[in-house]
């Protein structure tokens, strides 16, 4: 991973983080989304190997309009996409919704959404960017939120399991974040968005054959807020909502706002997941803004 300083006010800020609060929005509904294709029978690979392909369907004719024929910084920047692939998409995706599948939406979305300390931690030891006391104070309360969100004061039990895939899904994220802020290798957000969605959905497709990751899915209609809708239906949305449009905007925003930035700004999506998990499934929140029944 490599360095996106210097991490001040860049020209667009101010669309960075209009792109930035779309990219989190969007993110932010997968959740609620994919619980109901759970709880159907579908395994979290069938839903984010379904989800990615879609949208790398998606993004694809974009991303091949972007580069405009430069296709030699397509292969130069070969290993970031595959980094890119391997770590931000099929990484992250996978993890998540493999937490989810036994912990609610908001803890697991706080878990993975340490990213921004982690992010912190990184550009500081390994590109020896020392943050201010500002991010030091950001990347402190996400850390905060983390030990909340496990109950760790009070010694309550907490699924053990779910909280590994979340801070699993947290290193993908950290990965997202960075890679999606570098421009040297000078691919446009769209082909950036297109290459990893495409070789994520490639991965996970492998680890699908191969039989190291279930793919199960099922016929059965879900519900959202009270109304049945086929499962191909949330698929599609889950493609074309947080995958297609959530990652070519958070791509977008990473190169306005840097990686710590984009980061902090992406904190969002716990709020949105919130407001999702709500208005989608239903489920009220408890101790607090920060936790979820199921804790």
């Amino acid at each position: 991973m490599t360095s996106d300083e210097p991490q001040t006010a860049r020209p667009g800020a101010g669309a960075g983080l209009m792109l930035a609060l779309v990219s989190a929005f969007a993110f932010g509904l997968s959740g609620a989304l994919a619980r109901p294709l759970l709880d159907s029978g579908w395994s979290a690979g069938g839903v984010v190997l379904l989800r990615i392909a879609v949208g790398a369907l998606a993004v694809l004719p974009l991303g091949v309009r972007a580069m405009r024929g430069r296709w030699r910084l397509l292969r130069a920047a070969l290993p970031t996409l595959v980094l890119y692939g391997g770590l931000a998409v099929a990484g992250a995706q996978f993890c998540y919704f493999s937490a989810v599948q036994t912990m609610e939406v908001g803890p697991a979305l706080l878990i993975e959404y340490t990213a921004p300390a982690a992010v912190v931690v990184w550009m500081w030891l390994v590109h020896g960017q020392r943050p201010g006391r500002v991010t030091v104070l950001g990347a402190a309360v996400a850390v905060l939120g983390l030990l909340l969100v496990l109950d760790l004061f009070s010694g309550a039990d907490f699924d053990l399991r779910g909280a590994a895939w979340a801070l699993a899904a947290m290193v993908g994220a950290a990965a997202y974040f960075v890679i999606s802020a570098d421009e040297r290798h000078g691919l446009p957000p769209m082909a950036l968005a297109a290459g990893g969605l495409v070789l994520g959905g490639v991965i996970l497709g492998l680890l699908g054959l191969l039989r190291l990751m279930p793919v199960e899915t099922s016929s059965a209609p879900v519900e959202y807020a009270g109304l049945e809708v086929a499962p191909w239906q949330a698929i599609l949305a889950l493609g074309l909502v947080t995958a297609a449009l959530a990652y070519g905007t958070g791509i977008a925003a990473g190169r306005r706002l840097g990686s710590r930035l984009a980061s902090f700004v992406a904190l969002s999506e716990v709020v949105a997941a919130v407001a999702w998990a709500w208005a989608l499934l239903g489920q009220p929140a408890r101790r607090g803004a920060a936790c979820w029944a199921g804790c």
